[in-house]
């Protein structure tokens, strides 16, 4: 077993054994941590110009009229 996989089974046990209330603060916690993460991944991925071909193709939609009101 890698060092990775044994540091990710500890983390796991350690969650399994949480007593009620300690998991619900963990978990909120995870929960701001992983939005964070992904705000970050989002901005990151707009500032490098990823979404640059989706926000053109979503355009050409738009202004093609395929696109209706949610």
């Amino acid at each position: 077993m890698s060092r990775t996989s044994r540091k990710v089974e500890q983390i796991k046990n350690a969650v399994r054994n949480l007593p009620s209330s300690e998991l619900d603060a963990f978990r909120r916690w995870y929960e701001e941590f992983e939005a964070r993460r992904w705000d970050e991944q989002l901005e990151e991925d707009v500032q490098s110009g990823k979404l640059d071909a989706l926000a053109a193709e979503a355009r050409a939609h738009y202004e093609a009229g395929l696109c209706s009101e949610l």
